[in-house]
């Protein structure tokens, strides 16, 4: 039998054993296996000599190769290193012994008769760095008697001779034997096993080797190697500079950082996965300081967001040598390829590869869209068959004999349950249950699930499923959404774990019975095929900025029709990575009274997480908008009053500043104004809307020259940051889970947005008291409305008063745990401008680089 003995922490012991007729291949499988078993501390091969080839001994992971085979252990015996690995213990038993001798090594001969492979290098070198002079002889050797004659030391293996002669032995040599048998002889010399010290010695390296594994398993200290910036003047494109920066290896950035091999799943040499095993192992690690960028009612072009906070933390690892992580949202390719282009920052605060980051990053969005669209085609495929099939041929379907034998799946028992049916052999139901088990009765006009697509598509508002013959006249009307604004995409968001997903997954309310009850995806059976198209896309993607400070990227639900944040399960990673010295900034979508506001009242609920610092982000392009300057249109020249000083706009603007300022205080968190600069802003503007800033509230208010500078343009802007989040604050949320959806949604509408009050329509008011019948009254508010207002109205900018919210619809994400209120006319699909995005976008087929991202 071949046989591996390999050890677990506490040095339990298991012995393998495979057949004698066993190829190589399967012998390096298993040894594969036990590398990637996080229990198993050290592998030692009892193989024969005939299975020890070089494939086999480098098989075994350095770290785990007690028995010091593999060539990295033995090199590094070779090299007079062993801190980080082993050297053979049969070697170390051999050094053991003669250390009990009583004369020195130092200046002596020692021949090694008969070893090869691994065990002579290391036992050679091992003796040459005890000062040691070392021949090496087979047993066909000439001179071989008077050499080992003229020896201090004879370490031999006999492999098929007889053993050494006793005359070949003068007085006082020291004898090692490594063979199995001792050899006999006379007292003139001594006669050494290698046996129990070198089992000894094994035992010392798997303890060895425990000890290194539970080190890795602690926080380990950053050693960050920031990337050299070397801004140039003119700034180029955002593009040219991504491609002008390399980026590490992404698995030089994760060994930087802390992560282990393991943790890794790598997506080409720029991106990684983390597993989510990394919170388990540093779960008694104190979380770091906690940043959320916000911003003021941003223009149609938006204020730089993601481009402060990727500044942000440039300036904190790059300059102030503080350990800090972004976490930012997947862009949609619906902005992609429309009207705003790309997220991955901008001028020289940008994560890179820009286009990666752009386009399908590591798939996520293209998981959820295909776990969306699988629940959608299994609404309308169970409404076909429930209206064309009588109850018992939906039962042999549904519950089919498989090589004679009927059972329910697990989650057709769980259904069973919440029906009461506390049966489980499918020939027991009566045609009662069978008819209450088989029988959702989805009512088509009161689907909610809509299909999503990964597009900006107007046409797709409104359509028209099921007009094939095939489908017998069930057609109905129902419509498409944008891909991240799919209720899974909220989940992923706010999800703490893959259990947690699969039970949100289950609770989705895809619509209702003819009776009034709420039909879920439990109920529909596909929960466990949606966590399985989830599994990956829950883990958060490694990446990084132009200096080299590390970013997550993960989920990227919209801020006007979704929570707008990135997910939970990024900023939890990323504050355990960063350290309690270290600092995780995480942005909030548009402005605050809509990605901030849910921020708290929905993300920092279900993460239990509450933010030190609050940075608002705030331009004079913007503020000149706020004051009364002309409409901005992407893809248009700026008008003049946005180009020339013009501070009479600016200061009127300030009052939506002043406003954001003043939610951010309604949640006891202090704020610092970030002044996003433009080539265009005058010394002036600038001057002004920082001394208003801190007049209106802000702990500080500083100008931000990341876009043309890198981090070194956002060092002062690290500083506040610094200073404030290391003050206590006082944070609370805006309302009580316990209050009613309505004045939930009054609170948000008067305190945050201003309005006199809301107005619900009939049908809003009839979700409203269905969602109070089904328990659901308790849930969040996530506000469905426009950016590009405080009010439901985009055209009315500042501060707008006077004004009554109209509440259009109601629904509710119960998977995801929030209620969503429709405000004014807002749209779940966006629609193409005349110009789209895509008109500049184009690939060289030659070098297959991306032209025309932004």
């Amino acid at each position: 039998m071949l046989i591996f003995f390999f050890f677990f922490f506490g040095l339990n012991v298991m012995q393998i054993c495979l057949p004698h007729q066993c190829r190589e291949e399967e012998v390096i499988e298993e040894i594969l296996r036990l590398n990637e078993d996080s229990r198993v501390h050290g592998i030692f091969l009892h193989l024969p000599q005939s299975f020890l080839s070089k494939s086999v001994r480098n098989a075994i992971k350095p770290q785990k190769d007690v028995d010091g085979v593999s060539d990295l252990n033995v090199g590094r015996v070779v090299l007079g290193d062993q801190r980080h690995g082993f050297a053979s213990p049969v070697a170390g038993a051999v050094l053991e012994m003669l250390a009990r001798h009583d004369a020195p090594l130092v200046g002596k001969m020692a021949v090694l008769l008969g070893l090869e492979g691994p065990l002579k290098v290391t036992l050679q070198f091992l003796l040459q760095n005890n000062g040691m002079m070392v021949q090496t002889r087979q047993w066909s050797s000439k001179h071989l008697q008077k050499q080992i004659l003229d020896s201090d030391v004879v370490v031999f293996l006999e492999t098929g001779h007889k053993g050494l002669p006793p005359t070949w032995l003068r007085p006082g040599v020291a004898v090692i034997n490594l063979s199995s048998a001792l050899m006999e002889g006379k007292s003139h010399f001594e006669v050494f096993t290698k046996m129990f010290v070198a089992a000894v010695v094994i035992c010392q390296h798997v303890v060895r080797s425990s000890r290194r594994w539970i080190q890795e398993q602690q926080y380990q200290p950053w050693r960050l190697r920031p990337l050299k910036l070397q801004p140039l003047s003119p700034v180029p494109s955002d593009i040219e500079i991504s491609r002008a920066q390399t980026p590490k290896p992404i698995s030089q950035l994760a060994q930087e950082i802390g992560l282990l091999p393991e943790e890794l799943e790598a997506y080409g040499n720029t991106k990684a996965k983390v597993h989510l095993s990394l919170l388990n192992r540093l779960q008694h690690q104190p979380n770091g300081k906690y940043v959320l960028v916000a911003g003021i009612t941003p223009t149609p072009l938006g204020e730089g967001k993601s481009t402060v906070t990727i500044g942000l933390v440039q300036a904190l690892s790059a300059h102030l040598k503080l350990n800090s992580f972004a976490c930012l949202r997947q862009p949609s390719q619906g902005p992609t390829f429309g009207v705003k282009g790309g997220a991955a920052g901008g001028g020289y605060a940008q994560v890179i590869p820009m286009e990666e980051f752009n386009l399908h990053l590591t798939g996520d969005i293209h998981a959820i869209t295909a776990a969306n669209n699988l629940v959608a085609a299994a609404i309308d495929a169970r409404i076909l068959h429930e209206a064309t099939q009588s109850d018992r041929a939906l039962y042999s379907r549904l519950v089919p004999s498989v090589n004679g034998v009927r059972c329910f799946s697990p989650i057709q028992m769980a259904r069973l349950q919440r029906l009461g049916i506390n049966k489980s052999d499918p020939s027991d139901l009566t045609p009662e249950e069978i008819r209450a088990f088989v029988r959702l009765d989805l009512d088509p006009e009161k689907v909610t699930w809509q299909r999503v697509v990964d597009t900006n598509d107007r046409f797709l508002r409104k359509i028209t499923v099921g007009q094939a013959n095939t489908e017998k006249g069930h057609a109905r009307q129902t419509q498409f959404d944008i891909a991240v604004a799919s209720e899974i995409m909220a989940i992923l968001a706010l999800t703490d774990g893959l259990g947690d997903m699969r039970a949100r997954l289950g609770r989705m309310v895809v619509g209702s019975s003819r009776n009034g009850q709420p039909i879920t995806a439990d109920d529909l059976g596909v929960t466990g095929a949606l966590a399985v198209l989830m599994k990956d896309a829950i883990k958060p993607t490694l990446m990084q900025t132009l200096e080299g400070t590390p970013v997550f990227v993960h989920a990227g639900p919209f801020a006007n029709i979704a929570h707008g944040n990135s997910s939970v399960l990024a900023d939890k990673l990323a504050l355990k990575l960063v350290g309690e010295e270290g600092y995780v900034v995480t942005e909030a979508g548009f402005g605050a009274d809509i990605g901030m506001e849910k921020f708290f009242n929905i993300k920092c609920r279900t993460s239990g997480l509450t933010p030190d610092v609050v940075v608002l982000v705030a331009t004079v392009r913007a503020l000149k908008m706020h004051g009364g300057g002309p409409n901005v249109t992407a893809g248009v020249p700026l008008p003049k009053e946005y180009i020339n000083e013009n501070l009479q706009l600016v200061a009127d603007g300030c009052s939506n500043l002043k406003k954001q300022i003043q939610i951010t205080h309604l949640f006891g968190v202090p704020v610092i104004v970030a002044l996003n600069v433009f080539k265009t802003d005058t010394q002036a503007e600038i001057d002004m809307v920082c001394r208003i800033a801190e007049a209106s509230g802000a702990s500080a208010a500083v100008q931000c020259h990341h876009w043309s500078r890198g981090g070194w343009g956002s060092v002062e802007l690290a500083h506040a940051v610094k200073k404030v989040a290391s003050q206590k604050n006082h944070f609370q949320f805006l309302y009580n889970l316990q209050d009613s959806i309505v004045e939930k949604i009054r609170s948000i509408a008067q305190k945050v947005y201003g309005a006199d009050d809301i107005e619900l329509s009939p049908e809003a008011q009839a979700k409203i008291d269905y969602y109070n019948q089904q328990g659901f009254s308790a849930l969040p508010i996530c506000m469905a409305k426009t950016h590009l207002s405080l009010s439901h109205m985009p055209e009315k900018k500042g501060v707008p008063t006077g004004f009554i919210l109209p509440i259009r619809d109601i629904r509710a994400s119960i998977g995801a745990g929030f209620i969503y209120p429709l405000v004014g006319t807002m749209s779940t699909m966006p629609g193409l401008p005349t110009r789209p995005c895509f008109y500049d976008i184009d690939l060289d087929p030659v070098t297959e680089e991306i032209k025309g991202l932004f």
